[in-house]
């Protein structure tokens, strides 16, 4: 069975000030996404399901699904502040989304295959692409086993300032861990560095695995997920800002015993447009993969 590919695309209105200004990248104005479901297909993966927000449908059909039609199919599923589990009302204060893990949870009903996640404006890399298809498409005889891609940290840095990663620990390659680690960035001396919750300064190898919201999981997880996110909102509905992330649930099921994550490396190299310094960069590196043969002239 073929994998699917979600997409994580719900915030994609508020954070590029409307699809209008989705920004176009390669030589011919593809976006970042464009380069993600291209890389999914080459890779194996079936089936493209986005998460959008209801009220964006329409452009997102118009400009964005519609130059997939012929290639993948391609499905809509819909993210709101007010989409919650029965037995819970949205406070009527609430603009925030409720995070990324709930965005994952519109999915229930929806995919009914292995799937992997990815977020709408990172670039991610065929072999990243490679890895966890292969790992979806493995025989599996139980619930729980599920994937992520570990990024070497060194391959997801940019010169323009600090990142968030979340750090991964893992035994035998298996995640134990992952902590989300802030205004990660170089030294002087080009060093990996971070502050830690002491206030030390911290380095990191260049070959440490991180995460880039890159998860494999079987249908099974949406149970979880859900139980956990019920858990979520009894803690913190009335919290205006609170959100739940896909390592907070992961943490949770690996920490129960319930789950395995495997942690598959790859030697692709993540990049985007973290700062407004960083988009020269990203047209070039665009351009160099062009030029390179991997992909060709025009991508749909």
């Amino acid at each position: 069975m073929k994998p699917t590919l979600y997409v994580l695309a719900a915030g994609m209105g508020s954070r590029y000030g409307g699809l209008k200004q989705l920004d176009g990248l390669g030589p011919h104005g593809e976006t970042i996404m464009d380069y993600s479901i291209y890389d999914a297909i080459q890779s194996g993966f079936g089936k493209i399901v986005f998460v959008i927000r209801k009220d964006f449908e329409q452009d997102f059909r118009d400009k964005i699904l519609s130059k997939y039609e012929g290639h993948i199919p391609v499905e809509v599923v819909f993210q709101s502040v007010d989409k919650l589990p029965g037995g819970f009302k949205c406070p009527d204060d609430r603009t925030k989304p409720w995070g990324p893990a709930h965005a994952v949870l519109m999915a229930k009903g929806s995919i009914n295959e292995p799937f992997a996640v990815i977020n709408a404006d990172d670039f991610y890399g065929r072999n990243s692409f490679e890895v966890i298809a292969q790992d979806l498409m493995r025989p599996r005889d139980r619930k729980g086993d599920y994937a992520m891609v570990g990024f070497r940290v060194g391959n997801t840095m940019t010169e323009n300032g600090g990142v968030s990663r979340g750090v991964c620990e893992n035994t035998d390659g298996l995640l134990t861990s992952v902590v989300e680690r802030k205004s990660i960035a170089y030294d002087a001396d080009h060093n990996i560095v971070f502050t830690d919750e002491n206030g030390q300064e911290q380095t990191l190898d260049p070959m440490t695995p991180v995460s880039m919201n890159m998860w494999g999981f079987t249908p099974d997880y949406f149970d979880y997920a859900e139980r956990e996110f019920i858990k979520f909102l009894k803690r913190d509905l009335t919290t205006p800002k609170a959100e739940q992330v896909i390592p907070d649930v992961a943490d949770a099921l690996i920490k129960s015993g319930e789950a395995t994550i495997k942690v598959l490396d790859t030697d692709s190299k993540w990049f985007g447009v973290t700062y407004a310094e960083d988009r020269p960069g990203v047209v070039t590196k665009f351009a160099e993969l062009h030029k390179s043969g991997l992909y060709p002239e025009k991508l749909f």
